[in-house]
C-alpha cells in the first residue's frame, strides 16, 4: 500500500432538495443566459432586492454566495448542462424554453424525473479510485447516478425513486447508515487527491446490471464502439481546478472583517458573471454551488483574468487536458460511461513500474469528459483507445 494512504472516513448524507437535469445545446446558450445568471443570485435578488454598483451591474445582496442546497452549471464544447432544484427549473428554465419556437425548443431537455443528491465528505482515494468506490455499488445495482466531485466534497445524484436501493447498495458495500444523523460512514484505507469528477451512469432499459467492474467496462466500450464514439482531444483547452476561498464565502461575526468578506464575495461573483456573459462565451466552465461550501470551479485557464488576485484557491499552473466523449447521438439512458472509463484508466494504465493515471471527470447530460495532466495524456489515450479496440487489460 502506498505510504500516502490515509484512513478514509466518508460521511454521506442526503441534501434537502429535489433536482432536475437540463440539457441546452450550445447554439441556444445565449437564449438561456438570463436563467443561468439568475441561478447565481439569491431569491432576494430575483424578487426585487437587488442593488447595483456604480456601473449598473447586478450586486448580490449581503449573504451571497448561495442559498440553495445544490446547483451545477457546466459549459463544455459539446453542450450547456444545468443541475438545479425542480422549483428553479420550473421558475427559470421552462419559461425560457417555452419562449422558443417548437423547432428550437425540441433539443432542450429537462428531466421529468426528480433526483436527490448526497454529499460525501471524507479523506482518502485518488480521483479514479474514488469514483469506482462510490459508484460501482450503485452501478452494480442498476441505479442511475450523476457523480460530481468538487474541490471540497463529492456529490452523488440518484433518482428519488431509488433512494431506498441506494441505501441498501451502499450498506452492502460496507458503508454504514447512521440513523441518528441520516448519514453513512465508510472506513477503509485510501489516498485522496483533489479533482473534479462527475458521471451520469444509467443502464440500458431492460438490461440486467453488470456483475463485475470488468463487465461494466466491456459494456461501456461496446456501447461506444457501436456508436462510433471515439475519445477526442483539444489540447488548446487547458483547465484549472479551483474554488472560492473559504474566508470569502462566510459572513464573519467580527464587524471589522465584515466589509472585507463582502468585497471578496462580490469579486468572486463578478468574476463568475464575466465568465458567463463575455463573448466569445466560455469554451469550458463547470461551476458547483452549494449552501454549505464555497464555489467550486473547473475552468479554461483563459478565464482566470476575470477573477481578482487571491480570490481563488488552487494551483493556477497545474493544467488538465480534457478528453471528450461526445454522447449526443446516444439515448440519454444509455450514458453509463464514466464508471467504465474510470475503471479502464485505473486498470489499463497500471503496470509493474507505473501507477494509475491521475485523472478527474466531468460527465454532463450528453457528453463525458476525462481530465488528465499534460504529462499523462499519452498514457490515458492509449488505455482508452486500446479498450475501444477491444484490447482489455487483465488488471481488472
Amino acid at each position: 500500500m502506498d505510504s500516502s494512504m490515509t484512513l478514509l472516513s466518508a460521511h454521506i448524507q442526503f441534501l434537502d432538495t429535489q433536482l432536475a437535469l437540463i440539457h441546452i445545446p450550445l447554439h441556444l446558450y445565449s437564449r438561456f443566459l438570463q436563467p443561468i445568471l439568475q441561478l447565481l443570485l439569491p431569491n432576494e435578488s430575483r424578487l426585487g432586492g437587488t442593488t447595483t454598483n456604480g456601473n449598473g451591474s447586478l450586486h448580490p445582496p449581503k449573504g451571497w454566495p448561495y442559498e440553495h442546497p445544490f446547483v451545477n452549471i457546466s459549459v463544455t464544447p459539446i453542450e450547456c448542462s444545468v443541475v438545479c432544484s425542480r422549483k428553479l427549473a420550473k421558475e427559470l428554465f421552462i419559461p425560457a424554453r417555452d419562449w422558443l419556437d417548437a423547432t428550437s425548443s425540441n433539443p432542450v431537455s429537462i428531466t421529468i424525473e426528480d433526483y436527490v443528491v448526497m454529499q460525501v465528505d471524507g479523506e482518502g482515494l485518488d480521483a479514479g479510485q474514488r469514483v469506482l468506490e462510490l459508484t460501482s455499488p450503485l452501478a452494480m445495482a442498476g441505479i442511475s447516478i450523476f457523480f460530481i466531485t468538487t474541490y471540497f466534497s463529492d456529490y452523488i445524484l440518484v433518482p428519488l425513486r431509488c433512494r431506498g436501493q441506494v441505501v441498501h447498495a451502499l450498506e452492502e458495500r460496507g458503508f454504514e447508515f447512521e440513523h441518528q444523523t441520516s448519514s453513512y460512514v465508510n472506513q477503509s484505507h485510501h489516498s485522496r487527491k483533489h479533482s473534479s469528477t462527475s458521471s451520469f451512469d444509467v443502464p440500458l432499459p431492460g438490461t440486467p446490471p453488470p456483475a463485475t467492474i470488468s463487465e461494466l467496462q466491456t459494456r461501456t466500450f461496446a456501447t461506444l464502439k457501436r456508436g462510433n464514439i471515439v475519445p477526442t482531444v483539444d489540447s488548446s483547452i487547458r483547465l484549472i481546478q479551483c474554488a472560492g476561498r473559504r474566508d470569502a464565502s462566510r459572513a464573519n461575526s467580527n464587524p471589522s472583517r465584515e466589509s472585507m468578506t463582502s468585497a471578496a464575495d462580490d469579486a468572486l461573483h463578478l468574476g463568475l458573471v464575466k465568465c458567463l456573459i463575455t463573448p466569445p462565451y466560455p469554451r469550458f466552465l463547470s461551476l458547483t454551488l452549494t449552501d454549505t461550501e464555497p464555489a467550486s470551479l473547473l475552468l479554461d485557464h483563459k478565464l482566470l483574468p476575470n477573477f481578482a488576485q487571491d480570490i481563488l484557491l488552487g494551483s493556477k499552473d497545474d493544467f488538465l487536458i480534457p478528453i471528450t466523449l461526445d454522447l449526443r447521438e446516444l439515448p440519454m439512458e444509455s450514458t453509463g460511461i464514466v464508471c467504465g472509463v474510470a475503471g479502464r484508466l485505473v486498470g489499463g494504465t497500471t503496470g509493474t513500474l507505473e501507477s494509475p493515471v491521475e485523472m478527474s471527470y466531468l460527465s454532463t447530460a450528453r457528453a463525458g469528459t476525462v481530465m488528465v495532466g499534460e504529462e499523462e495524456l499519452k498514457r490515458a489515450l492509449g488505455a482508452l483507445r486500446g479498450a475501444e479496440n477491444g484490447v482489455f487489460s487483465s488488471s481488472d
